[in-house]
């Protein structure tokens, strides 16, 4: 069974009207895992609907509880790509679990969103990777301890 927490980001934002900015909005997650014809046991936890930058460490702490309680031992997390690897960071101590954080640098419901994508390969990177904790972004596995996002160059980096 593979574990996946969502926590907003820009991968579940929403647009709503011409007077609107992007909001969170509910998780695309489930539409892009039936759209993409997944069967491998897994379910969906929206942990929160927020911004990466608006996350607090109480957050983060939130996010560590559910990790650290929960039964499985394969664990996908969708995050803001912001503040994605500080998120990683914070999970260093979680031991015995496989869990790989994911994006997307344009909303899921954009028609050339990177977000279909990226939660396919981090799905493939959960069940293929051994303990630890990992950030799939964009074909690439990184480790949150040696990774930073280049917003210049709209990806992230070994840094």
């Amino acid at each position: 069974m593979i574990e996946i927490f969502t926590t907003g980001g820009t991968i579940d934002k929403v647009y709503f009207d011409a007077l609107s900015e992007f909001q969170i909005g509910p998780t695309t997650l489930p539409d892009i895992l039936a759209e993409n014809n997944v069967h491998a046991p897994h379910r969906v936890t929206q942990l929160m609907r927020k911004d990466s930058l608006e996350l607090t460490e109480e957050d983060r702490a939130a996010i560590h509880a559910a990790v650290a309680e929960s039964d499985a031992e394969r664990i996908l997390i969708t995050h803001g790509t912001d503040t994605m690897v500080e998120t990683g960071k914070a999970l260093k101590d979680v031991e015995g679990k496989t869990v790989v954080l994911t994006g997307a640098l344009q909303p899921a419901r954009i028609r050339n969103s990177d977000a279909h994508f990226n939660v396919g390969f981090a799905f493939a990177a959960v069940q293929a990777l051994s303990a630890g904790i990992y950030v799939a972004m964009n074909g690439q596995i990184f480790d949150p301890s040696t990774t930073r996002k280049d917003r210049e160059a709209g990806r992230f980096v070994a840094s």
